[in-house]
């Protein structure tokens, strides 16, 4: 196991991972400030900066993803890293295009994956590789990706790794919009566009809470969706939290509302955990009241 720091960290203390392509935001802050706390006081926080070739589909922004790594450095400097590996594609990838990949199986073919072929497979492959590179005890990982948070999960848990997988909630502007690293690409019109799918997830929630059952869940984010100019639905789905399969019409209980959208040239996607509580029956147990009158 490679030594990161003087010393090698106190038996108690563990060695947490967040993996990262880098133009570091706040919410990539945040999960560096969470893998501090998760290491303890003698452990170790190691961030990954890489922009992974075989998670880029073809006609997608690999060129022009932005980076900036001195920037970077000067963030993480602050917020609790002890080391930052960030290698070029030939130190991850010595002879080029790995022949063997992980695949995400059927994680992988819906949704995003159905969106991006190949995506998730790729997302995994590096994952897989970044963890036996990295050897931690604990690595946390955005819950705006929540497909590829579940995909992580089901390799370590498949695969049987041992490290903990740990979800921290996404971190979001004051108006709402999750931060993303893909934000730097809207223009102020596509910005104020984009809020539409935090509204829709907002809304979606609001009828889960209310008791108005899984269509009517779809049907309001779907409203908002269909209203917002310059919005261009890639998919809206309310599945289980773990499988990401949809959810039948009648089901209550915990969901995942999932979105993804075009706005502008930016695709962007975001989430929110639901609880489509059961329908009310107060309306029904007065009606058979009336009736006995």
């Amino acid at each position: 196991m490679t030594d990161w720091t003087l010393g090698g960290p106190a038996p108690t203390d563990r060695r947490a991972v967040v993996m990262t392509m880098g133009a570091l935001h706040a919410g990539h802050l945040a999960l560096v400030r969470r893998a501090r706390a998760e290491a303890g006081p003698g452990g170790q926080v190691l961030v990954t900066i890489f922009v992974n070739p075989l998670q880029f589909g073809q006609g997608e922004d690999l060129d022009a993803y932005p980076r900036d790594l001195e920037g970077d450095l000067a963030r993480l400097a602050d917020v609790g890293a002890d080391v930052v590996f960030a290698p070029e594609p030939d130190v991850v990838y010595p002879d080029g295009d790995p022949v063997v990949r992980v695949s995400a199986g059927r994680i992988g073919e819906v949704l995003e994956g159905a969106s991006r072929p190949g995506h998730l497979d790729g997302v995994l492959t590096v994952v897989l590789k970044l963890m036996h590179l990295t050897r931690p005890d604990v690595a946390l990982f955005g819950a705006k990706d929540a497909q590829q948070l579940l995909a992580v999960r089901r390799m370590v848990r498949d695969l049987d790794l041992e490290v903990e997988v740990l979800g921290v909630p996404t971190e979001r502007d004051a108006d709402g919009l999750a931060l993303s690293s893909r934000n730097a690409y809207l223009s102020a019109a596509d910005r104020a566009s984009a809020l539409a799918l935090s509204s829709a997830l907002r809304a979606g929630d609001a009828a889960a809470a209310a008791g108005d059952g899984v269509s009517a869940v779809l049907a309001a984010a779907s409203g908002i969706l269909d209203g917002a100019p310059g919005v261009d639905r890639d998919y809206l789905a309310l599945v289980d939290p773990d499988t990401v399969e949809e959810v039948p019409t009648g089901h209550t209980g915990p969901a995942l509302l999932l979105v993804a959208a075009r706005v502008g040239t930016t695709r962007l996607i975001d989430n929110q955990a639901v609880d489509v509580a059961a329908p009310s029956t107060e309306g029904g147990t007065a009606g058979q009241e009336a009736s006995r009158d």
